[in-house]
């Protein structure tokens, strides 16, 4: 019985490894959330252009961070802004609130975002398809009711459903679950290695 404690102990360590191990750039998701007296956006991810049709005209075009929900409108980044790649070809939810457009208070890192209005989907200028990407935003002084945002996940897509072919929003931390699936393998393991034991008398 001996080597067969040692290899449910071996599982469980692979669990409790995979939990912790790198992993492949997520899809790009942008939460928005009441901190204090301010509303904070912040983006990560990755973007799979894959399926989407550049656009000529918003090519090189400078951007700053905002919003508009009523326009499906949501772009992060640093408050200085800076030039973006558009493109065209993604569904998704045509607005996310009734509230007009709000420049944020104050902005940093990759400009990212999608306007349902403009049927454009924004990027860094010479970003590469898959890259990971970070940054945030903050409207200082202000509220959900404020900004006019509708709290819920709201999930733009495209192409033919390869991996991170979509750009969502989450507004109050109602996020997308996780499956749970390493948790589950790592509860499995252990309450095995506890039933085990006791049967062994160690």
């Amino acid at each position: 019985m001996k080597p067969l404690l040692k290899l449910l102990s071996a599982l469980t360590a692979v669990a409790v490894t995979s939990s912790f191990s790198v992993q492949p750039a997520q899809a790009y998701t942008v939460t928005l959330e009441q901190v204090g007296a301010n509303v904070v956006a912040n983006g990560s991810g990755a973007i799979n252009l894959t399926g989407l049709t550049g656009l000529t005209f918003p090519s090189g075009d400078f951007v700053v961070p905002q919003m508009n929900a009523s326009f499906g409108a949501i772009l992060t980044g640093q408050v200085l802004g800076g030039a973006v790649t558009g493109y065209t070809g993604f569904t998704g939810p045509t607005s996310f609130g009734p509230g007009g457009f709000f420049f944020a208070t104050t902005g940093s890192g990759d400009l990212v975002g999608i306007s349902s209005g403009a049927g454009a989907l924004y990027v860094p200028l010479g970003y590469v398809s898959g890259t990971a990407l970070s940054d945030s935003m903050t409207f200082n002084s202000a509220t959900f009711a404020s900004l006019g945002v509708t709290p819920g996940t709201y999930v733009w897509t495209w192409g033919t459903g390869l991996r991170n072919q979509n750009f969502t929003l989450v507004i109050g931390g109602v996020g997308v679950p996780d499956g749970g699936t390493t948790a589950f393998l790592l509860g499995c393991a252990l309450l095995g290695l506890t039933a085990l034991r006791r049967n062994l008398g160690c």
